[in-house]
């Protein structure tokens, strides 16, 4: 993607309220059409002056970059003002605009131009302010921009004052997220909490026109203005969301139902949350040998998978693959999703997977973190997997350093892949393992098998029609050969 990049002329020149514009490359004509995106910043002075976001941004990434790390491991570093609370990095105006770039070619959009504006405050009927919204409506007019993209949530007035001068479609950042949304999800229950999503957002930006779009009945005593056209499509969006919430009531059923079957087993299930695009499906594959759709884009996993994984001690645990993460997720998302998001909820431990690639990784790990306590499992045990090494200079990987919390892995080349299931193994509590001494009957052969199968074992003799054994097992294992246990042994007394 950046080799292709790299070949257009982009004429990149910051500065304040600057319109930049992106060379129209030729395409192939077998190609369908991509619509031509215009993006829209806003830079809010007053907000940067008051906090110092850039600064506290920056010192919060030299200090997670230093190879001994800073604050709690698993968490984002943050810096403190004054001796005051530490402060939660977030994206400046410009990094937000660079991640809309990304969104708007997950949506499949080409990119022709965008524009920054910085202002002391948000205007509240067009956001940008009028004249600089004419000079908007001529740059996209002069690119053949086929919608404007803003990286803010737009009211419905907003959105109408600004479709008023431009004549073009406006979307705003939330709209984006749900089309992406919309575009990646593939079973029926992604398709309804997306469906969910977007009704959700759409009803209270309905408007009305009038007295003329009223619904007149037929006859003595229904004559008159009747229904409006607003209430009418109020009253059908209201009716499909009851319809669509009984269906994702009934999906959240059988979760619950399939959870609890699974937890009548103790098998612990483990949960990837992580920024979007951080390599969450591809650190799944690499672990339990699946086959889930990979993919640069973001939110290129929006469906839930489970798989089993076996990890050194011979315990068999569950690994769940959950939607990515994003800078201000929409609410209405985090509540569509929350039938999928339970797993992380219900999940005996989460694996927080970080692109340790990326210079903004102490942002998004500060936004996980919000989402993770909106869902409150932010208390929840946590590894952290710090992923993409392998894109890293070789003289910074060389003072990276496995700690009690924190993993560096590479899922795309398989480095890291075996400590990552030794920390995975010594985190969980559940199932404890302990070490037994054990004559078993040549005759028990399928108890013979499951010791195979779910424990270590180091010493195995044959003697008088028995077989002596040394091995490390799980306690649920454990109880299921008690009777065997050699007498005298550390274990046999417990």
């Amino acid at each position: 993607m950046r080799s292709s990049d790299s070949k257009k002329s982009r004429g990149r020149a910051r500065a304040s309220g600057r319109v930049l514009f992106e060379t129209p490359v030729a395409q192939d004509q077998d190609q369908p059409r991509q619509e031509r995106a215009f993006l829209v910043g806003l830079d809010v002075r007053s907000r940067r002056a008051k906090g110092s976001v850039t600064a506290q941004a920056q010192a919060a990434r030299d200090a997670a970059s230093t190879p001994t790390g800073a604050g709690k491991p698993g968490f984002p570093a943050a810096t403190k003002s004054n001796g005051s609370k530490p402060t939660i990095p977030e994206f400046d105006a410009d990094e937000s605009l660079a991640e809309l770039r990304t969104l708007a070619g997950s949506a499949g959009a080409s990119v022709v131009g965008e524009l920054l504006q910085r202002r002391d405050r948000p205007d509240p009927a067009t956001l940008i302010g009028k004249g600089k919204l004419e000079e908007i409506a001529g740059a996209a007019a002069s690119v053949s921009a086929d919608l404007l993209l803003f990286d803010h949530d737009l009211t419905a007035s907003q959105q109408r004052n600004i479709e008023k001068v431009v004549n073009t479609r406006v979307l705003d950042r939330t709209q984006l997220i749900l089309d992406i949304f919309a575009t990646h999800a593939r079973t029926r229950e992604g398709q309804l909490q997306v469906e969910l999503a977007q009704l959700e957002y759409l009803l209270p930006r309905l408007g009305g026109r009038g007295i003329e779009m009223s619904q007149l009945g037929g006859g003595i005593g229904t004559r008159g203005p009747g229904e409006t056209q607003l209430e009418t499509d109020r009253r059908k969006i209201y009716r499909r969301v009851r319809h669509v919430q009984q269906q994702l009531e009934n999906v959240r059923r059988i979760r619950a139902q399939q959870r609890q079957r699974r937890e009548s087993v103790p098998v612990a299930t483990v949960a990837l949350v992580g920024y979007t695009n951080a390599g969450k499906s591809t650190l799944f594959n690499a672990l339990t040998q699946a086959s889930v759709f990979e993919s640069p884009k973001m939110f290129a996993t929006l469906d839930p998978t489970i798989r089993g994984v076996v990890l050194p001690s011979r315990r068999k645990v569950l690994l769940s693959d959950t939607v990515g993460f994003i800078r201000n997720l929409p609410h209405t998302l985090v509540s569509a999703f929350r039938a999928t998001l339970e797993e992380v909820q219900r999940a005996t431990l989460i694996l927080q997977v970080s692109d340790a690639s990326s210079p903004l990784s102490v942002e998004q790990d500060a936004q996980v973190e919000k989402v993770l306590k909106e869902l409150e499992a932010e208390r929840k045990p946590r590894l952290h997997v710090m992923n993409k090494i392998d894109l890293l200079p070789p003289q910074q990987r060389e003072f990276l350093r496995d700690d009690a919390t924190t993993v560096q892995v590479s899922a795309a080349k398989a480095i890291g892949m075996s400590t990552l299931l030794e920390k995975i193994d010594q985190l969980l509590q559940g199932d404890p393992v302990s070490r037994v001494r054990l004559q078993v009957p040549q005759k028990e052969g399928k108890l013979l098998a499951m010791l195979e199968a779910r424990s270590r074992i180091y010493s195995r003799h044959y003697k008088d029609g028995l077989v002596e054994l040394e091995a490390e097992a799980p306690e649920s294992v454990v109880r299921q050969v008690r009777e065997y246990v050699v007498p005298g042994h550390p274990e046999a007394e417990n």
